[in-house]
């Protein structure tokens, strides 16, 4: 693995942020839109997970990354919960849940993959190999 200087240049954060963009625009053309307090709690969550990520990075340092990384799982765990509302509440379609559900979840194994790799290697600060 190559040397990463920036938190945007992990696979990770980029995906993290594609999906977060992709929630946006489910939130903007869906009839979610109206539902304020659902649209905000899968805006919330899908963003922390692109941003948990980042700020473990630039924490310097490998147990503290470990650890944002962990909880930017659970944040991707949590927005697949509650694709399961929007599904329900019909704001979504079978496909469209479908989709991104698969896409969480590929996400979530990427992160966890990520935390492995960290566990067997004792890398202090910013740069991760």
């Amino acid at each position: 693995m190559a040397t990463i200087a920036r938190f945007e240049d992990l696979e990770i954060w980029q995906e993290a942020r594609r999906l977060s963009n992709e929630i946006h625009i489910i939130c903007t053309v869906t009839e979610l839109k109206n539902d304020f307090k659902l649209k905000e709690q899968i805006k919330a969550s899908s963003g922390s997970v692109m941003d948990n990520i980042a700020e473990g990075f630039e924490r310097n340092g490998n147990s503290e990354f470990r650890q944002f990384l962990s909880i930017a799982k659970g944040s991707a765990g949590e927005t697949r919960s509650q694709l399961y509302r929007v599904l329900d509440f019909k704001y979504i379609d079978e496909k469209t849940f479908n989709d991104l559900k698969s896409d969480f979840e590929n996400l979530s194994g990427k992160i966890n993959n990520f935390i492995s790799y960290l566990n067997k290697n004792n890398f202090k600060g910013t740069k991760f190999q």
